[in-house]
């Protein structure tokens, strides 16, 4: 088992696929979990539709109540559907049948049609109170395409699509747009039928063989497959990957950041080996700094320290340390790590710097009296239990070790044999699924478990910049990092942040945009940021 397969997957080509024609005429956009980040907020409405409906009915026969799963019965039975298809698709799956109804039916009728409309009225509640958020990395390459000449369309099964891209911002992004208006008003099939996608290729003069899908769903990828489009790609950002790969998806990746756009007009997964030398581009890196105030995140394990096979021998050397404090004297800098807090304080031993710790879920400014944030407390009992079970658990696997953090649960496996990774993810899995509280995530030769709510480094980092004032135009945050955990960070400030990745001689797929070899690159990079930065001298 490889360390990419043993850490769940990542960004890939799917298997026995042909290969694209190289030039695509266009590329079309699901809406929902590919351009705006409103899956959570589709799921929750089901699933507060689904457990209020199931809750009812259970109380009424004396049945068992057996909830609504937010991650797989959404992802399997209504995501990227039509909503009656939704209700549908789940009721069938739990042996429920429900007259059909008709569109005069009520929210409060127990009926297809009126359990549709209740759905999409605790969804418009969500859409009147918050913000939708654009996904940075679908951003950047949307602009990518339309400067070079590639057409783009959006499409959806929803209703509230014209809605949700205006709340977001970027209705005028896409020449054309299929939505489940149309799909009403011209009587096409929703997805896994290709109708949909065929019918918004059409809008823009493109042939499917010369178009690309991206579809996060599995229904909308087996359309894509179905519609016999040149490129489909999935976008896995859970743990669905061989899923959608299944489903026919040609390349998946877990954001669009992960993509690049080829000199022959064609899309591929961008590898670290991919990504030209920080040296290479110095003028490039110059001029995006010119006039900006920077803001510097860097991770400390194989970023500011080597890489070592004992992880409590990772020590910040004087003159990494030397390089961080001149820099902090003319910038923000910020040292962002899965190690504690305390622990990444004092390895560091800089009280000029910020501290993100536990992967962004501590948060600490300068000094003692300076800013401090938390996320996850309320998960802290349900780390101590899995903590006690994987201990037992993993008693006979040699070579592992068990870190308790604060807010996580960290197993390094560097030391395992090779033929013991599978058992030991096995564990894990095991052990989680008693804890649904928590999840799993990785990074190089570690399993981390963390609370399972939508925070990471990359949120940490859009976090710091926020409180910092520093969420404007005129700022400019750079991201230095090797691990996998840093790919959230790299995603979050796609397109508008400059995102250095640390190759170690790997080759992995990322959302940087350009590299450095090693640690001691690394320092010299701090270098020439302080020669860059005003007031500051290049060495």
């Amino acid at each position: 088992m490889t360390e990419a397969q043993a850490a769940g997957g990542a960004a890939s080509e799917g298997r026995g696929r042909p290969a694209p024609p190289a030039r695509l005429q266009a590329v079309l956009f699901d809406m929902d979990g590919v351009v705006t980040d409103t899956a959570r907020a589709h799921a929750a409405a089901w699933q507060r539709l689904f457990d209020e409906y199931l809750g009812q009915r259970a109380g009424r026969r004396g049945e068992a109540f057996r909830p609504f799963d937010p991650r797989h019965d959404y992802r399997r039975y209504v995501d990227g559907k039509p909503r009656l298809d939704g209700v549908r698709s789940f009721l069938e799956a739990r042996g429920i049948e429900l007259p059909e109804g008709d569109a005069d039916d009520g929210p409060e009728q127990e009926t297809v049609c009126g359990l549709g409309k209740r759905k999409d009225g605790y969804f418009q509640s969500w859409l009147e109170e918050n913000r939708v958020r654009a996904y940075p990395g679908t951003l950047s390459l949307i602009g990518a395409l339309h400067r070079a000449g590639v057409r783009t369309a959006v499409f959806s099964a929803s209703r509230n699509a014209e809605a949700v891209l205006r709340n977001a911002g970027v209705l005028g992004l896409f020449e054309a747009r299929v939505d489940g208006g149309d799909l009403a008003r011209l009587g096409l099939p929703g997805k896994p039928d290709p109708a949909m996608l065929l019918e918004a290729a059409r809008r823009l003069d493109a042939a499917p063989g010369r178009a690309a899908v991206v579809e996060d769903a599995i229904a909308g990828v087996e359309a894509g497959a179905a519609g016999g489009f040149a490129l489909v790609i999935g976008v896995a950002r859970g743990d669905h990957g061989d899923a959608l790969r299944a489903a026919g998806a040609h390349l998946v990746v877990h954001d669009l950041s992960e993509l690049r756009l080829c000199p022959d007009g064609g899309l591929a997964v961008k590898t670290l080996a991919d990504l030209p030398a920080v040296w290479e581009r110095e003028d490039e890196i110059r001029q995006r700094l010119a006039g900006r105030t920077p803001a510097v995140f860097l991770d400390y394990d194989g970023t500011l320290t080597p890489i070592v096979e004992d992880h409590t021998r990772a020590l910040l050397a004087a003159d990494m340390r030397a390089a961080l404090e001149a820099l902090a004297r003319r910038a923000a800098v910020v040292v962002v790590s899965g190690r504690d807090l305390a622990r990444l304080r004092e390895l560091v031993g800089l009280e000029s710097v910020w501290y993100a710790g536990s992967h962004g879920f501590e948060v600490a400014g300068p000094g003692d009296a300076g800013v401090r944030l938390e996320k996850g407390a309320e998960f802290l009992a349900e780390l101590d239990a899995a903590e006690r079970a994987l201990r037992e658990r993993l008693a006979d696997v040699a070579g592992h070790s068990i870190e308790r953090k604060k807010f996580s649960i960290a197993v390094h496996y560097r030391q395992v044999a090779e033929g013991d990774v599978g058992r030991l993810r096995q564990s894990l899995e095991r052990t989680l699924a008693g804890h649904p509280g928590l999840r799993l995530g990785h990074g190089k030769k570690v399993f981390e478990i963390r609370p399972d709510i939508d925070w990471n480094k990359g949120e940490a980092v859009l976090w710091i910049l926020q409180h910092l004032g520093l969420d404007r135009p005129d700022a400019l945050p750079l991201y230095v990092g090797d691990d996998i955990t840093d790919e959230d960070a790299f995603q979050a400030l796609a397109g508008h942040g400059l995102c250095i990745a640390v190759r170690h001689g790997e080759s992995r797929a990322t959302a940087a945009d350009y590299a450095v070899a090693d640690t001691r690159e690394v320092k010299r990079l701090l270098a020439l940021l302080s020669g860059l930065v005003p007031g500051g001298v290049e060495a």
